[in-house]
């Protein structure tokens, strides 16, 4: 089954990408009719109580044809090159980060989320010769797709490690002496046992993963976030900002309350390139208070 997927999906990603966006543009009418659009519309509503249905509706399109894009983007990954990859993708503000590890630093933490093209980012490899760039990500429950999903990310010489083996990985990596360039996807809702922290973001309070947090300030990590700008279609830009250059120093949750503030801005720029689709809300503070104090 695999073989047959992969087969399938590299012959969709010859087309050209004018090609792929004509079919974006004629399947997105239908994916926003049968799938999750009760989930985006609710998301959007409460999100941005201040906009019209009539905003909301416009947003949701936008959304809606930006989300065939992206999965058509991501298929074209099993046939784009390395120089027509760093052609659709750049990075920027990587010179402070560099800095740092020829400062004596030996981690760098950049955190992100679902938003732009975040599957293209692994390429950030091709960018950083000489380091050992690396993602967190959780295993998808359907075999094939995780297989898929890591093929993809591992093409481009970059660490793809598990969430439950990050710190084993993370510590032999450092024991050989290797730079971590490490990608964090932050932006999930964890499940009830991970949750330690809420933070205000986009109308709710939001529970929120602190183990990125907690490993950057055991290694003592630059903590950077990860702008991604979309100028046209197809074209991503990456600006890494700094966050803290001493995570060690700093209070508990502070680096992940700067991230999701950083972030809420973004989306509020362009909601259209975040991850509606996602039931990130179902998970109450009220609900995890009453659930804290029970186990107590």
């Amino acid at each position: 089954m695999y073989k047959i997927v992969t087969f399938i999906l590299w012959a969709i990603s010859l087309l050209p990408f004018r090609c792929l966006y004509v079919l974006s543009d004629c399947i997105s009418p239908i994916v926003r009719l049968v799938y999750r659009r009760k989930v985006v519309r609710e998301n959007l509503v409460t999100s941005f109580p201040e906009k019209s249905i009539k905003e909301i509706k416009t947003i949701e399109r936008k959304f809606y044809r930006f989300f065939c894009d992206l999965w058509l983007e991501t298929i074209k990954q099993f046939s784009m090159s390395k120089e027509e990859m760093m052609r659709h993708l750049t990075f920027k503000g990587m010179g402070p980060i560099k800095n740092g590890f020829d400062g004596g630093k030996d981690d760098a933490f950049c955190y992100l989320g679902h938003y732009g093209n975040w599957e293209w980012i692994a390429s950030l490899q091709y960018w950083a010769p000489g380091y050992q760039c690396a993602q967190i990500y959780h295993p998808l429950y359907n075999k094939v797709m995780d297989r898929l999903f890591l093929s993809l990310r591992n093409r481009y010489g970059g660490l793809s490690i598990p969430m439950k083996s990050a710190l084993r990985i993370l510590i032999n990596e450092r024991n050989k002496g290797s730079k971590i360039w490490l990608g964090l996807i932050s932006d999930q809702q964890p499940k009830w046992e991970n949750i330690h922290h809420f933070t205000p973001f986009l109308n709710h309070d939001t529970a929120v993963f602190t183990g990125g947090e907690q490993m950057g300030k055991k290694f003592d990590a630059m903590m950077y976030y990860m702008r991604v700008l979309r100028p046209k279609r197809g074209y991503y830009e990456v600006e890494f900002i700094p966050m803290f250059h001493d995570s060690k120093k700093v209070e508990d949750f502070k680096v992940t309350d700067r991230f999701m503030e950083m972030f809420e801005k973004d989306i509020k720029r362009c909601p259209e390139l975040w991850l509606w689709t996602h039931k990130r809300w179902s998970r109450t503070k009220e609900e995890w208070l009453e659930r804290t104090k029970q186990s107590h």
